[in-house]
């Protein structure tokens, strides 16, 4: 997936320089998917809190919030929702749209990066 080389760090030791294409799905103005909206909504689902996961993340609550309205708005149902009030203080919960989408983003992620195996072990010698 991700190219990888030796080269040399300020220290002299060898460091693996790891590049790594991303994929971003945008719809309209948008960006519906990426690897970072992938990335919260798998910790929501392991947390279930929008602020917990986005303390995870060292993100800030506004913008995981941000994040997950977008995602919302995105797609034809919400890949999140929030629960209120109780003992616990609500919450949020991944959807099953929310889990289809995550898998079919890894996927396709998965897919695009070994297309270009080759191309970015090229694209590796040109880097510092």
């Amino acid at each position: 997936m991700a190219a990888s080389k030796t080269s040399p760090s300020p220290s002299g030791s060898a460091t693996k320089l790891e590049l790594k294409p991303q994929l971003r799905i945008s719809f309209r103005k948008s960006i519906a998917m990426g690897p970072g909206k992938a990335d919260l909504l798998e910790s929501i689902a392991a947390t279930g809190s929008i602020s917990a996961a986005a303390r995870k993340l060292a993100m800030s609550y506004r913008r995981a919030w941000l994040l997950v309205d977008t995602m919302n708005t995105c797609f034809k149902s919400p890949l999140v929702e929030t629960l209120t009030g109780g003992a616990q203080g609500g919450g949020a919960q991944v959807t099953a749209l929310g889990h289809d989408v995550v898998k079919r983003y890894r996927e396709m992620e998965k897919k695009a990066g070994e297309s270009v195996t080759r191309e970015m072990a090229e694209f590796s010698d040109l880097m510092r």
